[in-house]
């Protein structure tokens, strides 16, 4: 990842993470990846916080995307696999592996990912202790209270004590991910009122949005990604310059926008939940499941 950012000062990282069988341990961060320069600063503060977490431990990254990895490779910047990730962790003498997703729900990404890695194992055999999976950032009750506790504190200054809050989720086509989203929006409107979801490709569209704005009354909001990184999807259909963007739609139907380019890994208390799953998760790859 280069060079890392920082953590902000006054943001602690999470906790050290649990015991783990004997061996020398790493981290593995799965990221669909991006090919926007600003959304970078996103996985560098992840990365950073990783690796604060998990001191004196290589922390390792691979892009499940093949046409980012091209694109960035193609531009000097190469980021591997889920393969070339475990590899060198291999190389690099680990037996115990945490892999971590950074997905924000768990869709086709994660499941495509938990499949790369249980594929690598079957290739080969014996070369891990252990590999550990950690759960996407949104699985629990708990999860999206502190998400949206970490969020809204973040935006307050955006918000002043007027405007609501917008938030675009990424969503799947043909489904995936629906119920949690659902979910977590639940979770969001009985933490705050005046927070509001929709998707780019899931169930929730920006026409339901327009529609909730326009019954609750909604002059002024605030929108944002719910995302990792403030990438493609933020830049464009979020906040470009074409009619059908968010932003644009918004205007267009009389509100006052505020635009707030920020990704998830940005906040403190987002990377912590992330942080939280790679710690906790007792599921082990390597084993057979206990029960069948």
């Amino acid at each position: 990842m280069g060079a890392p950012v920082a953590v902000v000062a006054g943001e602690p990282a999470a906790k050290a993470p649990a015991a783990v069988p004997q061996g020398k341990a790493g981290v593995l961060l799965v990221a669909f990846g991006t090919s926007v320069p600003e959304a970078l600063v996103s996985m560098k503060a992840v990365d950073e916080e990783f690796k604060a977490a998990f001191p004196g431990q290589p922390v390792v990254w691979a892009y499940t995307s093949q046409i980012i990895r091209k694109k960035i490779a193609a531009q000097g910047h190469p980021v591997g696999g889920i393969s070339d990730g475990l590899a060198q962790l291999a190389s690099d003498g680990v037996k115990v592996v945490r892999v971590q997703s950074l997905h924000v729900m768990a869709g086709e990404e994660f499941s495509e990912l938990e499949r790369a890695v249980l594929i690598d194992l079957q290739k080969n055999p014996g070369r891990f202790d252990a590999v550990f999976l950690g759960r996407p950032m949104l699985e629990s009750q708990k999860d999206a209270q502190e998400l949206i506790r970490a969020i809204t504190d973040d935006v307050k200054p955006l918000r002043g004590k007027d405007a609501a809050l917008v938030l675009m989720g990424h969503g799947q086509s043909h489904g995936r991910a629906d119920l949690t989203f659902e979910g977590t929006r639940a979770v969001f409107h009985d933490a705050d009122k005046r927070v509001f979801m929709a998707t780019v490709e899931g169930a929730r569209s920006v026409d339901d949005l327009l529609a909730e704005l326009k019954n609750a009354k909604v002059k002024k909001v605030v929108i944002e990604p719910l995302m990792l990184v403030a990438g493609d999807h933020a830049h464009n259909d979020m906040a470009g310059s074409e009619d059908d963007s968010w932003v644009s739609r918004l205007k267009a139907a009389g509100y006052k926008v505020e635009t707030n380019l920020k990704g998830l890994g940005q906040i403190a208390g987002a990377r912590a939940i992330l942080v939280r799953h790679a710690s906790e998760s007792a599921d082990d790859l390597t084993k057979e499941p206990k029960k069948q």
